[in-house]
């Protein structure tokens, strides 16, 4: 057995079916172990970030390591966005590159890169396969740490000569998954915190994954009559409508919102990382002790305390909390007002908003349009833009339907991300909204779908703006616009030559047409002419309509 079947083999064993590629002449090897394989697909993209993008979406969806294959130098270096995507979104991620012969490593040698010290900072362990018989170890760590704590990536580099080079290792096998639990102290602390709170408040975050962690959540606040918001981007985490879903914490909560919130007598914070965002800047809760009590659940004790204090930190995943709490002992404070105070915050974000504009469609329109014909068990894929800020407001999303989006905001992730989905689920629809500014930096991974037959349904945003940083530049900058403006190719044939129906929607008349287009057999390339002046601040708008 070569070292590059060992790895193949490996994959297979932990029921990794899928990876995605840019092929290489240094992973040579590895492409040819994989050749004939029919328990894993070899997804061949067009570029590096959107086959990390790809693997990223997959193993959202599956739990399962994604995993990409690109060549050493200028692929590693395409790939990296993923790298940090992953690293920001928690989601496990190997990523495998084809290193220089080893007689060349550390020589400075074509295309060579040190490894270690270019993902040092954002993967979490970062390897080098020198030795034959070493290879079988570094993958059992590999998929290990992708996968425990808080998940994430994983690089490993193999030379070209160790791929092909014999080893007398086995395949790596499933390893028994790290089980913890709460203590019994821990246990009866929380049940006592949680009976006597007042206004509770649970912040529930990205390690509840898969649809029975979903099921296991809103069993819980039933239980306990506990509202909830969730961290950045996971809105898909609980019914949007239910009487007990409080919004989410995104990148600017509503003063009027934080203010409600602020009054919570108890934080609970469930497989979340306390981050800037989550945190509104580290100013909910308050550093570093916070005024509320704060009981911080998660399987990486890494996360626990870090910056803020806890009064009970429990070192275990959410899931193996759900199994050991059980119902209240008593009855609980009567929480309806708390709750209905928080539920009119969420009904206010969510309210529909007018926009008095003359350039193009206000494309919160089109989200909130196709919001309303959302299939229950569709796939949203989302990339990084002001554009996709309405999605996570107005949208409101039912379990099972998924929403994948960068955490990170990597731009780029929409259309890679969707092309997985539907390659992942095949039987459920995915709709993706994307910017002109993001479609053009990873669209190619359209050919990808035109090869596979994908039924993709893409919403384009069209107003050749990078409308976040005009944003940012109109409030800091008002009216010195520069840099942030751009011309288009034309998106209807690029949209055609990729084999998608192609739909142009260019006055508020047409939008209710949508729901049509997106229920139709096959795929569905829809352009929309959006203003830019709806996401533009009020008072730049007010100038704007009086210049």
């Amino acid at each position: 057995m070569t070292v590059a079947e060992l790895i193949v083999d490996s994959l297979a064993a932990h029921a990794i079916d899928r990876v995605f590629c840019v092929p290489g002449e240094s992973y040579l090897g590895l492409l040819d172990a994989l050749h004939g394989r029919s328990d894993i697909d070899t997804v061949v993209c067009r570029h590096e970030s959107g086959a990390g993008f790809m693997a990223l979406a997959d193993a959202r969806l599956t739990g399962r390591p994604g995993i990409a294959c690109v060549s050493r130098g200028p692929g590693a270096s395409n790939a990296a966005i993923a790298v940090h995507t992953a690293q920001q979104d928690g989601i496990p991620f190997i990523l495998i590159v084809g290193q220089v012969a080893a007689r060349d490593v550390r020589r400075d040698a074509f295309q060579e890169i040190d490894y270690k010290a270019m993902f040092g900072s954002i993967a979490k362990w970062t390897a080098e396969i020198t030795d034959p018989e070493r290879a079988a170890e570094t993958v059992l760590r590999a998929i290990q740490t992708a996968t425990s704590g808080v998940p994430g990536p994983v690089v490993i580099a193999v030379p070209e000569d160790i791929l092909t080079a014999d080893c007398t290792a086995e395949p790596v096998r499933p390893q028994a998954p790290i089980a913890a639990a709460p203590d019994a102290a821990s246990l009866a602390a929380l049940r006592g915190m949680l009976t006597q709170a007042e206004r509770p408040l649970v912040i529930a975050g990205s390690a509840i994954a898969g649809d029975d962690g979903r099921r296991q959540l809103l069993d819980f606040l039933e239980t306990w009559n506990l509202p909830a918001v969730v961290s950045f981007r996971r809105q898909d985490l609980l019914p949007n409508a239910h009487r007990l879903y409080a919004g989410d914490m995104g990148l600017a909560n509503p003063e009027a919102q934080m203010a409600v919130l602020r009054q919570a007598d108890l934080i609970l914070v469930l497989g979340a990382r306390l981050s800037d965002i989550t945190t509104q800047g580290y100013s909910f809760p308050r550093l570093v002790r916070p005024a509320q009590r704060l009981v911080h659940v998660h399987a990486d004790h890494g996360v626990l305390g870090t910056h803020f204090g806890c009064d009970l930190a429990i070192a275990c995943g959410p899931d193996a909390l759900f199994a050991t709490v059980s119902a209240p002992p008593a009855a609980l404070p009567d929480r309806t007002g708390w709750i209905d105070a928080l539920s009119e915050q969420r009904r206010a974000i969510a309210a529909p908003r007018r926009f008095d504009v003359d350039d193009g469609i206000p494309f919160e329109e089109v989200v909130s349009s196709i919001g309303k014909a959302l299939p229950d068990d569709a796939i949203v894929t989302v990339d990084a833009g002001t554009f996709g800020a309405p999605v996570y407001r107005v949208i409101e999303f039912r379990p099972p339907q998924r929403l994948l989006a960068p955490i990170s905001g990597a731009m780029g992730f929409g259309v890679p991300a969707a092309v997985a989905a539907a390659l992942r689920a095949p039987e459920r629809p995915v709709i993706c909204f994307v910017g002109d500014g993001g479609l053009l930096m990873t669209g190619s991974e359209l050919a990808v779908a035109l090869e596979r037959g994908l039924p993709l349904k893409v919403v384009v945003s069209e107003n050749g703006t990078y409308g976040s940083i005009r944003l940012h530049q109109e409030r800091e900058y008002p009216g010195r616009v520069n840099g942030t403006s751009f011309t288009n190719p034309d998106l209807e044939l690029i949209g055609r030559a990729y084999g998608l129906a192609v739909t142009r929607i260019r006055t508020l008349a047409e939008v209710p047409d949508i729901a049509a287009l997106l229920a139709a057999p096959g795929p569905q390339f829809i352009i929309v002419d959006t203003s830019v002046k709806a996401i533009l601040p009020k008072p730049v708008q007010t100038r704007l309509a009086a210049d």
